[in-house]
């Protein structure tokens, strides 16, 4: 039995059952509810937007959730999608994603909004993703921050009749109506 207060590892995570979705955040094992459909909805038009992009262009590999990355011993997170370039392809193993992803896409949900705008949000940005995008489907809206300085920078928030624009993934873009 844990003592109270004892942050969980990486090797605690990897005994939790198949069955269920959980990520590692600060050492607490967090179990998030199954997303809704408009969620999951949004997540498949925008994760094979991104995928085709990526494929033509043979620009590394595009994985939705559930995929761990392991940011560190006491943080494994699951994004909605994430992409590694093929020069970072070496955090890429057999089991799981191993250090920060090029990109990485949360689409908030009830449960997990708050945690993606604050918690994942400073995981991201210590651990170096260079690029992070939170999708808002009930305001249909895309807000693209890039690592800055200090964390991340918001570059832009698009919406309703816009165009999204990576600067991680040159050339990428894709009208907001086609997601929403």
């Amino acid at each position: 039995m844990l003592n109270v207060g004892t942050k969980l590892t990486y090797a605690d995570y990897l005994k939790t059952s198949d069955d269920e979705r959980y990520e590692l955040l600060n050492g607490e094992l967090v179990m998030p509810p199954a997303p809704l459909l408009h969620h999951q909805y949004v997540q498949i038009k925008l994760s094979t937007k991104l995928d085709a992009f990526v494929e033509k262009r043979n620009l590394g590999v595009v994985y939705p959730t559930p995929t761990d990355v392991v940011l560190s011993d006491t943080d494994v997170v699951q994004p909605d999608i994430l992409f590694v370039s093929n020069e970072r392809s070496h955090i890429l193993t057999r089991e799981n994603v191993r250090g920060a992803p090029d990109l990485v896409v949360e689409i908030l949900s009830p449960a997990t909004a708050e945690r993606d705008r604050t918690v994942k949000l400073d995981l991201y940005a210590q651990h170096g993703v260079k690029e992070y995008w939170i999708v808002d489907p009930d305001v249909g809206t895309i807000t693209v921050l890039l690592q800055g300085g200090s964390g991340f920078d918001v570059i832009s928030v698009y919406g309703e009749g816009e165009t999204l624009r990576s600067q991680t993934l040159a050339g990428f873009s894709v009208a907001l109506q086609e997601i929403f």
